[in-house]
């Protein structure tokens, strides 16, 4: 018998006292989708039970609604702008206990030293941060940014304390032409996360046949069901940009809840701190009419039983004690976060360690924005709360034309390779001025569009003086944020980077426009998703999968 069962199981018999006993509490059990009322004792930071308990310390909550600890199947950390214990300390203010993070973003830009840096954070951080195995570093073979990790290199982090699977597998292409590459990594874990928007029909039975077990990028409600019917699980996600719960809420339903999970994708800072982490995906699942018991159930057991975290999920005998406390289900606002068997006290910032320098970017010149030639051009159209985009084409004449909402948007490398990369884009809505950042998925080159060259020109200049991060140019004024860590994250506490967006946010609202647009500036050159991309190479056609000209040839 393991050691700690002896002192647990006479407790759980009620032979020796509790460390804890909450009483009087209406307790959420997500196997049966229903409310109980009862005592819930806690010893070692271990569930003993509900029933007639006595504890070293005992408290009467008064019928307050207790919710097993929250989970997150699918997030980037480094999108919040923060680092992992920082990130730990907001979300955990939210009732979040547990997340899985994908660390790719730092991984594409420093490689192994970006995952041992993540891997650190963990410990001492307020909650569980565990992380599936970047699989596409880089995303596609021509997107190389600062490092590659074949399977080999994965394979020296599998099974290491922390590490839960293979993270989402966007390379579909390498998955069904089989690429062997692609399939040694498919074979390093048990647990593999999919990414495969709009796939369908034989091509997601292959891939799906390949291993690989879920999918977080479904925006209407046939791809969810398809993908469901096909054993997917299907993780609704409500990100910065991304906001597909409402369009998949009525995928939803007793029969299929257990294999639907909330994911928040990519969240900066301020929509975290104002708004909410899983919490506000509940409180959303249910202004979309997922019944109540249905979106808690999504947010703990669901999420538990998908990665195996046989520990945790619910609020019996034998699982971790991580919950929260609320005095409205409906309305979830999180009063009290425990996390084994203890309450989180707040706590103070806590200072992480460097990355080395990794932007080396050359700054631009007033020519190396002059696009060449004028006629019919290929111009990424944004989709409003997506991360798709549209393939649109516009007569270009030779200028950006903000009253027709046609802008420059340009990719600059930043690991000293000096390329450029030029085009168009189409609903950032600006009326002047620009903005700039270190942050584009998943290369993260330095990513700028605006009205115009001069406004694009000192927005890149001040993300290149600050060796990355985020800035924005209205007339005179201008605004940044410095991300020291890997041009990706700051080691501010997330308060003061809050305070730092506002300012940014001051600025953008001026220069007018599509709200969070540095959200969706940061994924114009993921060319993992359809339909058109920028690189530092140029215009990238994702339904071709290939570089494409500016302009269509006639």
């Amino acid at each position: 018998m393991e050691p700690y069962l002896t002192t647990l199981i006479p407790a759980a018999r009620g032979i020796v006292p509790a460390d804890l006993v909450l009483k009087n509490a209406t307790i959420f059990n997500p196997f049966t989708c229903s409310w109980i009322t009862g005592n819930l004792a806690i010893k070692d930071g271990i569930v003993l039970g509900t029933g007639n308990y006595s504890g070293s310390i005992e408290e009467d909550i008064c019928g307050k609604y207790l919710v097993p600890g929250l989970i997150d199947s699918h997030l980037h950390i480094e999108s919040s702008l923060l680092t992992p214990k920082e990130y730990a300390r907001l979300v955990a203010r939210h009732g979040t206990t547990t997340v899985i993070a994908d660390p790719h973003e730092i991984a594409n830009v420093a490689g192994t030293a970006g995952m041992e840096f993540m891997l650190a954070e963990r410990k001492g951080a307020a909650i569980d941060i565990l992380y599936m195995l970047p699989s596409c570093v880089p995303a596609t073979p021509a997107d190389v940014g600062g490092a590659t990790l074949d399977a080999d290199e994965l394979a020296g982090f599998s099974g290491r304390d922390g590490i839960l699977g293979l993270g989402e597998m966007m390379n579909f292409p390498g998955v069904l032409s089989g690429d062997p590459g692609v399939m040694k990594k498919i074979a390093l874990c048990p647990v593999r996360d999919g990414h495969a928007p709009f796939l369908t029909g034989n091509d997601l039975n292959a891939y799906i046949l390949a291993g690989l077990q879920s999918d977080h990028e479904c925006t209407n409600l046939a791809e969810a069901e398809e993908k469901l019917k096909k054993g997917m699980y299907i993780y609704l996600r409500e990100g910065s940009t991304e906001k597909n719960i409402e369009a998949l809420a009525p995928l939803v339903t007793p029969l299929t809840v257990s294999r639907c999970c909330f994911a928040t994708d990519d969240c900066h800072a301020d929509l975290l701190m104002n708004d909410g982490h899983i919490d506000r995906c509940i409180r959303r699942a249910v202004a979309c009419g997922i019944p109540p018991v249905l979106a808690l159930r999504m947010a703990t057991l669901s999420a538990a039983d998908r990665f195996g975290l046989t520990d945790r999920g619910a609020l019996v005998p034998g699982r971790r004690a991580d919950f929260c406390i609320v005095s409205d289900p409906v309305r979830f606002a999180v009063e009290r976060v425990y996390v084994a068997g203890k309450e989180i006290a707040p706590r103070s910032p806590a200072r992480p360690a460097t990355l080395p320098v990794s932007f080396r970017c050359l700054v631009p010149s007033a020519g190396d924005l002059r696009i060449d030639g004028t006629g019919t051009a290929r111009v990424i159209g944004l989709v409003p709360h997506q991360i798709v985009t549209e393939a649109l084409q516009k007569e270009w004449t030779g200028s950006s034309r903000p009253d027709e909402d046609i802008l420059k948007v340009v990719v600059c490398n930043r690991y000293g390779r000096g390329t450029r990369g030029v085009g168009l884009v189409h609903g950032f809505g600006f009326g002047n001025g620009a903005i700039a950042s270190s942050i584009a998925h998943d290369a993260h080159n330095l990513v700028a569009t605006g009205t115009d060259d001069e406004s694009i020109l000192r927005a890149v200049g001040e993300v290149i003086r600050m060796q990355g991060g985020m800035a924005a140019v209205c007339g005179t004024e201008q605004k940044s944020l410095p991300l020291d860590c890997g041009g990706l994250m700051s080691s501010l506490p997330y308060e003061e980077v809050v305070g730092r967006l506002l300012d940014l946010q001051a600025i953008t609202r001026k220069i007018g426009g599509i709200d969070d647009p540095f959200m969706y500036l940061s994924f114009l050159s993921l060319t993992v998703i359809p339909a058109l991309r920028i690189t530092d190479r140029g215009v990238f056609d994702c339904a071709e999968f290939r570089d494409v000209p500016l302009f269509i040839q006639p």
